[in-house]
């Protein structure tokens, strides 16, 4: 091995272990979400439990109720927006190791030489460029997603 391919070895580890850093913080993040729905559900049947029984209330105490409910509503709908934009991320991390991956044995086949290729080598090296160029369009897409929600979200 030469410095050259050392040094890349090395960053290749170093993005690999960021990227499954993230995987694991998105991961828990997932969790959290997960016990916080479950949460906001519980909070949200009493509210309409109260709501539905207590007739005879004031109708402040009824006010403040549906206004309870209509928080929790707005603090889901935010969690499942965050939710969605996590799983976009989970996808944008499977796509960028697909495509490390692919990157790494699309060099190996550039970096021999064209008279020791076989037919069979050319040919792997398009299809493994063929599959590089569309998880790249893959990227792309999930990014133009991303924009969109944002956009709309202004």
């Amino acid at each position: 091995y030469t410095t050259y391919e050392h040094t890349l070895d090395r960053r290749a580890r170093e993005a690999q272990m960021k990227r499954f850093c993230k995987a694991q913080a998105i991961q828990r993040r997932l969790e959290e979400i997960e016990v916080t729905f479950r949460e906001l559900e519980q909070q949200g049947i009493k509210l309409e439990k109260l709501l539905r029984d207590e007739n005879g209330s004031p109708a402040d105490q009824q006010t403040q109720w549906t206004n309870q409910l209509l928080y929790l509503v707005q603090k889901k709908n935010s969690l499942m927006t965050e939710e969605s934009d996590l799983m976009i991320a989970v996808q944008e991390l499977k796509l960028e190791e697909q495509q490390r991956q692919l990157d790494k044995k699309l060099r190996s086949y550039m970096n021999r030489e064209d008279t020791l290729k076989t037919p069979e080598d050319c040919k792997a090296e398009q299809e493994i460029l063929a599959q590089l160029l569309k998880v790249v369009d893959e990227r792309n897409l999930l990014i133009h997603i991303q924009e969109e929600r944002r956009l709309s979200e202004m």
